[in-house]
């Protein structure tokens, strides 16, 4: 299988498999976003099966917003961007659809993913009357949050409590793609200025 690196300025990772950062964005973004961005709440406890759920749930959200936001974004590199995350998590889910299914996991709906496209609708419904350069912020600043909130659970959460080998290693090799997705974020954002 082809390396694949970010194509991001300044990133220094080494490169990793296509396969290996796609299941490991799916295992991060689904921690991440179940986590709720709030350092204070309880670790929720999933089964495999709800985990898979979860992975698929934020993966289809995080993409869908990434759509809305090629059609709102007024800044070139925030449309490149967005364009970066659909590929990126649509790829993520396609991965994570194949290992649920050499695991033998049937995905199973939980309050977690609930809670995840409950949490989207508001996301989208912060950023629908947006357009242009007060977009392209608010959806920047959204996915830098995003982004340190995949970081926050992977190393908070993720690796620490992870006792699946194969699930570890995959945890540690894909951190640095997720801090090089944040920072790419956090560059556009500082390029984007402040709100006027």
């Amino acid at each position: 299988m082809p390396a694949v690196t970010t194509a991001y300025p300044s990133s220094p990772e080494a490169p990793m498999s296509q396969s290996t950062i796609r299941h490991l964005l799916a295992v991060l973004l689904t921690f991440a976003t179940s986590t709720g961005l709030h350092a204070q709440a309880p670790a929720p406890d999933l089964s495999d099966p709800e985990v898979a759920h979860v992975a698929v749930t934020a993966n289809g959200i995080d993409v869908e917003l990434a759509r809305f936001a090629q059609t709102r974004a007024h800044n070139d590199a925030v449309r490149q961007f967005a364009a970066t995350m659909i590929t990126d998590h649509t790829a993520v889910n396609a991965q994570a659809a194949a290992l649920a299914a050499r695991l033998g996991v049937t995905p199973t709906d939980n309050a977690v993913s609930q809670s995840l496209l409950a949490g989207a609708t508001e996301a989208r419904a912060a950023l629908e009357p947006l357009h242009g350069s007060v977009f392209d912020r608010a959806y920047m600043d959204r996915e830098v949050a995003y982004h340190q909130a995949v970081l926050d659970a992977l190393d908070g959460l993720l690796i620490p409590t992870t006792s699946n080998p194969d699930l570890r290693t995959l945890l540690v090799d894909v951190r640095p793609a997720i801090a090089a997705h944040l920072e790419h974020a956090r560059q556009i954002r500082r390029s984007l200025g402040s709100e006027r």
